[in-house]
């Protein structure tokens, strides 16, 4: 049974939605600030994923994920939010957190997306992955049992989401991989998120924008993630 936080200062809402994730085959621990919340997880406190408020007094939901991953605190975090402008979303990815979701979504949509993550942040043995327990093209390096990725040698501090990216595009090293290819990886098939129906492209660029920041970080001659416009992205380079 997967074990959700849920961190909201909404009496009505986190009771509301707490019942029915625990309803859908959840065991959920609820707290209504971020302050307890931190002092669970410090006292040795875990989950399977966080759902988090961004609006809270005293402590916000992003002051939160930055404590937490500022002291190692590596749980996946999604973001629950009334707060829908694309700032917000850039500002939670940039954090660390693995998604974004608007407070409306309905129920099912929101299950499903825990799934994936859920399902995606426990060891390999456990979920589908590849048959080896590491990838390496040229100076590239994947470890499916870490979910840990490395440039040169150098660790590159990917979210769980980035690294599922990641390993999408260098499983097809040399091949066009299109943005819903991308998109539906990271929410699921068919989602669809934003503006007008191809609204996801802007939420698959963050993630893109991100993965390649942090390997430019590690190597400012990073150049392996070429854009294709009008379609997606491929890895490049020595395989």
């Amino acid at each position: 049974m997967p074990h959700l936080l849920l961190v909201d200062d909404d009496d009505l809402f986190r009771e509301s939605l707490g019942l029915n994730l625990i309803d859908e085959g959840y065991d959920v621990t609820s707290f209504d600030n971020g302050r307890d919340a931190l002092a669970y997880l410090e006292q040795g406190g875990g989950a399977d994923a966080m759902l988090l408020d961004w609006r809270m007094p005293q402590l916000t939901g992003i002051e939160v994920l930055r404590r937490m991953r500022g002291r190692g605190i590596a749980i996946p975090v999604i973001f629950l939010t009334a707060l829908s402008d694309d700032i917000y979303e850039e500002a939670a990815l940039a954090g660390g957190a693995v998604d974004f979701i608007d407070k409306s979504r309905r129920l099912p949509i929101l299950v499903k997306r825990l799934q994936l993550i859920t399902e995606g942040s426990r060891p390999a043995a456990d979920a589908e992955s590849p048959p080896t327990d590491a990838l390496r093209l040229g100076q590239l390096e994947l470890r499916f049992d870490t979910n840990r990725a490395l440039w040169a040698g150098n660790t590159i501090e990917l979210t769980l989401t980035e690294f599922k990216i990641l390993v999408l595009l260098a499983e097809k090293a040399g091949q066009d991989v299109g943005y819903r290819d991308i998109y539906d990886l990271v929410h699921g098939k068919d989602f669809i998120a934003g503006h007008g129906a191809e609204g996801y492209r802007a939420n698959v660029r963050t993630f893109i924008k991100r993965i390649r920041k942090k390997f430019r970080d590690s190597d400012p001659d990073f150049d392996h993630i070429r854009n294709y416009a009008g379609f997606g992205y491929r890895w490049t380079g020595p395989n």
